[in-house]
């Protein structure tokens, strides 16, 4: 059953993202320096494959916070979600950060990018100790 729980926390922050980049796609989109088309879409629009890519990592992020609940004894709703929203804010934001600062990146694309991995690890937290 433990496959399922993590399978739900991952479509669950999958959601969420989807959610989160479609109302904040004209700033991502803009922060992120891409060239659109006359409709304001990004060019090249379409292929599939950065969804693919997104759902399996947030496979392989839920499938570890799993692993890292069962280890340190997390099991309550409280813990879950602040848990979760740790590894978002300490782990991923923070490697995201250091490699936007490198490359130049603006601060803005940081800051659309961790909301939403503090929100999804949260979420996930959330759902992996829901069941």
């Amino acid at each position: 059953m433990e496959y399922l729980n993590v399978v739900a926390a991952a479509v669950a922050a999958f959601a969420f993202g989807a959610l989160w980049y479609t109302l904040m796609s004209k700033p991502w989109v803009k922060a992120a320096g891409l060239a659109v088309d006359a409709a304001g879409r990004p060019q090249g629009n379409g292929s599939a494959l950065p969804f693919v890519i997104g759902l399996v990592a947030m496979l392989v992020v839920a499938g570890t916070m799993r692993h890292l609940f069962a280890f340190a004894g997390i099991d309550t709703l409280g813990e879950g979600v602040s848990t979760g929203a740790g590894v978002g804010a300490f782990f991923i934001s923070a490697w995201v950060g250091m490699n936007y600062s490198f490359s130049m990146r603006p601060l803005a694309l940081w800051l659309i990018d961790t909301v939403n991995a503090v929100a999804g690890c949260a979420i996930m937290g959330a759902v992996l100790v829901a069941f």
